[in-house]
């Protein structure tokens, strides 16, 4: 996964149109997202910057700002850290209630008290 981020000089929304359906039409294009005010142009996936480059110097003067990996795996990781944590929180609470509810509640009887109680060791 890329992460490309050109700068389009887009002129009237008319050029804007036929700039993100060539953009899109592009394989392995994922993901595109235009700012207007900054006049930036965002295209995350497998492709090649200048494949796009050229065919959007066809419409309006493009430049590529800058190309590389997406950030998108350290949120997955992040994301899949927070369930880890929140199930380990989960599991010592369960396991402190346990524990709490065993001493409480803990008692011992011998045999020779009780002739027909059931005794595990």
């Amino acid at each position: 996964m890329n992460k490309v981020v050109l700068k389009v000089e887009l002129l009237d929304d008319k050029i804007k149109k036929k700039a993100m359906k060539v953009v899109s039409n592009i394989s392995g294009v994922e993901s595109v997202a235009m700012e207007m005010k900054e006049q930036k142009l965002t295209l995350i996936g497998d492709m090649d910057a200048v494949v796009i480059v050229e065919k959007l110097r066809k419409l309006c003067y493009t430049e590529i700002l800058s190309f590389g990996p997406a950030k998108e795996e350290k949120k997955e990781k992040t994301k899949e850290e927070k369930k880890q944590t929140q199930n380990k929180n989960n599991n010592d609470n369960i396991l402190k209630v346990c524990d709490a509810y065993h001493k409480h509640y803990h008692y011992s009887s011998y045999v020779e008290e009780n002739p027909n109680a059931c005794v595990i060791c």
